[in-house]
């Protein structure tokens, strides 16, 4: 027998009998036990395999591999060396926080591949032994005989052998909407998409009407479903901006403080001081230029935000995800049920020339009741517990027949059905005869070219009148163009009732055109035009057909119509080099299979682009997982898209994601303004030290007072940080490019000029209280390097709006921080038992005025600096708006 992998998307171009010959089957026997049991040994279980799980210590050692984890555990063992062993049980507390939270994170993400596994069905109807017999859907086979009809589940690929009326729900798989109908014929097109072969079924897909016979051509990983996993488990996590940033920080800061830290202590030296002074002074410096509470800051600003975004309907599973949202460039969007509702509805009557939006919109007009009563009554939708069951065009076409009055449980009451001939991809059309008080009626509904070559008028307010076939087709394809799926809608009359449904589809009365869609979001055209006015560039994504993708798109201002349009046969078609080319300025895409997808988002990353993948079907999941971020679909997503996304909006609002960006971006700029506030203090402490003895001053600090002000001046007010609300003007900046460097728009000129303004004041309060005694002009450094950098955090709460425009009171956790840390500063300076301790003595009021005063000054210039930033003198690039 040939094998099923290497046939698997040749199987549609076969006829039926030449499929069961292959696999060496038998339509009426089905296979025998034997083959059976062969088969089950070789083939194995009809499962998707989970592949090796990663075990929690793995995961949890992994995150201790990024290099400014690494350099927190050196300044960690540093700090206990010199005997400092509060700041090391903080630092390691906060990274075994980090690594276990991030552990948690990643064990969740590996589940992807596993929930695959939720789509086993529990039974299927198989011919084996000549018998009918029922068995799991893990004991299928190739070449099983399996019985098919409405609600089934389908537990494996198979070619029909048989469809009668059959359509089948494929979005998850495909994307596309409305149902597939089925047929048994072969078709010679070489390379179709899934959603094209139309005489398959797939694994995962379940039949909404009709039945029919298939043979299994595929089971396990070898089914469709069963690639998407094996393409799943393939994507590697790609890094955020964050991670990326953080990474290339750490890199950076290591060998600065290496390097400075090397010169401070060679300068010490050749000043006469004592080697282990400056050494411990080398290493206390080391300790604090590292902003050990930087990880603390990040993890609970993202927590947060994760917790903030909650009640906005939006679950974060993986922590950076909150942040990364802020540095998207494209949202790739899926269309059915992300950008659309998923549900088919009837948008456009046209009866007699005139066009309706609604059928109650026609109250008056008797000709357009007999529209009402054919759309209600040939209609197969059935009503069990106030629960609707049927084919999604079905529902539509019944939710307007009954929005308007016309219940069909009250009109079969009326006109009980007779006889039916259900729809099929054949004829196209579907018929129901009806008794009525005088004779019958023959409702017909179908597509437009089939019926309306049938009909010999149609029906306007005076009754039947002569039928513009031209006109009507024209209209028919004008709304098909516009994205609509458009049926024609016809009756018969019969003084007496026929005897079979033998003709009763010739010499037809039109009634009418019904044009239908899958509607767009009512929030998703505010959400676009958001994301576009933030800077963020969306496209569609979808296996849905072209016409109705490039329709949505531009109802919902993705594109101006018309736009162009890529198919999956057209990217099947382009190298890579090409379609690199190409994806900057394509905004739809459409008839895509899983594996396009990934290649789409894989070259707009190729791009530089930070890319967003929205979605809720199985076939998105792989491409969930490549893209920077992954946003599934919380209500009719399925359990996979949600296991491979980083994000799961819980009210399937697309609009959630604006929320989300808006958020991800303050809190970017909130760890971006703690290290811009660490960075400048500990640049302040290394310009203290450093220009001190080149002026002829002793070294102005010990080492306990490094270490106290790098303990009060990143704890309390660094975690403060973290709550501060958003910059006005936020979603009218475009992206951050992914690979900017995060001292970007003047942050390291900052760093190191208003770091050298710091350094500055305290050497000029060094050299003013020096001829006061030793431990007397250190407490005055001391504290004017600890309220300098006190007042700096609050300067820098924005990058251009002004304190006093922001007021205190904005930020209270901040306020509070600052004021508990003067405390504990002054503290340190007025408890005797401290003094010994620190090296200090009490300070008059009128030098502890002085110090306030000069530390005072660093506000001052920092309010300057963004004056001259918004008068557009100093970092024009920063490409953000005024905010005076």
């Amino acid at each position: 027998m040939s094998s099923p992998a290497n046939n698997s998307a040749a199987w549609y171009r076969l006829p039926a009998d030449q499929v069961v010959a292959i696999l060496e089957s038998d339509t009426q026997q089905g296979l025998s036990s034997a083959q059976t049991a062969q088969r089950q040994d070789e083939y194995g279980p009809n499962q998707i395999h989970e592949g090796e799980r990663t075990s929690l210590v793995t995961l949890v050692l992994r995150q201790f591999s990024d290099f400014m984890i690494l350099v927190l555990m050196a300044a960690a063992l540093i700090s206990g060396f010199i005997g400092d062993l509060e700041d090391t049980v903080a630092i390691l507390v906060i990274l075994l926080l980090n690594g276990l939270i991030g552990a948690v994170q990643a064990y969740r993400a590996e589940r992807a591949v596993a929930a695959l596994r939720a789509l086993d069905i529990a039974r299927v109807s198989v011919r084996r032994n000549g018998k009918n017999q029922f068995v799991t859907a893990t004991d299928l086979v190739p070449g099983d005989i399996v019985s098919l009809e409405a609600g089934n589940l389908v537990g494996a690929d198979m070619r029909l052998l048989e469809a009668v009326g059959l359509e089948c729900d494929e979005s998850s798989l495909t994307g596309e909407s409305q149902a597939a109908h089925k047929t048994s014929e072969a078709i010679e097109t070489p390379n179709l998409p899934p959603g094209d072969r139309d005489n398959m079924v797939f694994r995962g897909s379940h039949v909404t009407r009709g039945r029919g016979r298939g043979v299994v051509t595929a089971t396990g990983m070898q089914t469709e479903i069963g690639q998407i996993a094996t393409l799943l488990s393939a994507q590697k996590a790609v890094q955020t901006p964050l991670q990326i940033r953080m990474a290339r920080f750490g890199r950076y800061l290591a060998l600065s403080i290496l390097v400075i830290c090397t010169l401070v202590f060679i300068t010490g030296l050749l000043q006469g001081q004592p080697i282990l002074l400056m050494l411990l002074t080398a290493i206390s410096l080391a300790v604090a230029a590292i902003p050990e509470a930087l990880p603390a800051v990040i993890t609970i600003s993202l927590a947060l935000g994760a917790r903030r975004l909650s009640r906005h309907n939006s679950l974060v599973r993986n922590l950076p995800a909150v942040e990364t949202l802020g540095s998207v460039t494209y949202i790739c969007s899926d269309k059915t049920g992300t950008l659309t509702e998923n549900r088919m509805s009837a948008e456009t009557f046209v009866i007699a020339g005139e066009s309706f939006t609604h059928l109650d919109q026609t109250a008056g007009r008797t000709h357009a009741v007999q529209l009402g009563r054919a759309l209600a009554l040939c209609n197969d939708v059935v009503e069990n517990d106030h629960d609707l069951h049927g084919e999604p065009t079905e529902l539509a076409l019944y939710h307007a027949a009954e929005s308007a009055g016309y219940h069909k449980q009250t009109l079969e009451q009326a006109f009980p059905r007779l006889a039916e001939l259900p729809f099929d991809s054949t004829r196209k059309l579907m018929i129901t005869l009806h008794r009525q008080t005088e004779g019958g009626i023959a409702y017909v509904k179908g597509a437009p070219e089939n019926v309306l070559e049938r009909c010999r008028d149609q029906l306007g307010e005076q009754g039947p009148y002569a039928l513009d076939l031209d006109t009507l087709l024209t209209q028919a394809d004008q709304l098909a163009t516009q994205g609509f799926r458009v049926i024609a809608v016809a009756q018969r009359r019969f003084n007496e009732l026929p005897e079979s449904l033998t003709g009763c589809d010739q010499t037809l009365t039109l009634l009418g055109l019904v044009a239908l869609i899958d509607p767009p979001r009512p929030e998703a055209l505010a959400a676009v035009a958001d994301c576009r006015s933030a800077g963020i560039t969306p496209v569609m994504i979808t296996g849905d057909h072209p016409g109705t993708a490039q329709a949505i798109a531009s109802r919902l201002g993705i594109v101006e119509a018309p736009a162009r349009v890529v198919t999956g046969r057209e990217l099947d078609r382009l190298s890579d080099t090409e379609l690199s080319h190409l994806v900057g300025t394509v905004r739809i895409y459409a008839r895509v299979s899983p594996a396009q997808k990934i290649r789409i988002v894989q070259a707009l990353q190729k791009q530089g682009e930070f890319v967003a993948m929205t979605g809720d079907g199985v076939n998105d999941a792989p491409a969930l997982k490549q893209a920077g971020i992954g946003v599934a679909m919380g209500k009719k997503g399925t359990d996979v898209a949600r296991q491979a996304s980083d994000m799961v909006l819980l009210d399937d609002n697309f609009a959630t994601i604006v929320k989300a960006v808006r958020e991800g971006r303050r809190i970017f700029d909130n760890i971006r303004k703690f290290i811009k506030y660490t960075m400048t203090s500990n640049s302040g402490e290394i310009w203290t030290l450093f220009l001190a003895p080149f002026l002829g001053l002793p070294v102005p600090l010990l080492p306990i007072h490094i270490l106290w002000i790098n303990l009060v001046t990143d704890g309390l007010p660094g975690l403060a940080f973290t709550v501060e609300p958003e910059e006005p003007g936020t979603m009218q900046r475009p992206p951050r490019p992914p690979q900017e460097s995060i001292f970007a728009h003047g942050m390291w000129q900052h760093i190191l000029w208003v770091g050298l303004f710091i350094g500055g004041i305290s050497i000029a309060s060094q050299a003013w209280a020096i001829g006061q005694g030793h431990a007397y002009w250190q407490t005055v450094v001391f504290t004017v390097l600890t309220l300098s950098q006190l007042f700096h955090s609050l300067a820098v709460r924005s990058e251009r709006q002004s304190l006093f425009r922001q007021g205190l009171w904005s930020n209270v956790a901040l306020l509070g921080a600052v004021l508990l840390t003067v405390a504990l500063q002054l503290a340190v300076i007025y408890v005797p038992a401290l003094n010994p301790l620190f090296n200090t003595q009490p300070l008059p009021l009128f030098d502890l005025g002085v110090c306030f005063a000069l530390s005072s000054l660093t506000l001052v210039v920092v309010e300057c600096e963004k004056l001259l930033v918004r008068q557009g003198f100093l970092y024009n690039a920063t490409g953000r708006q005024d905010q005076r």
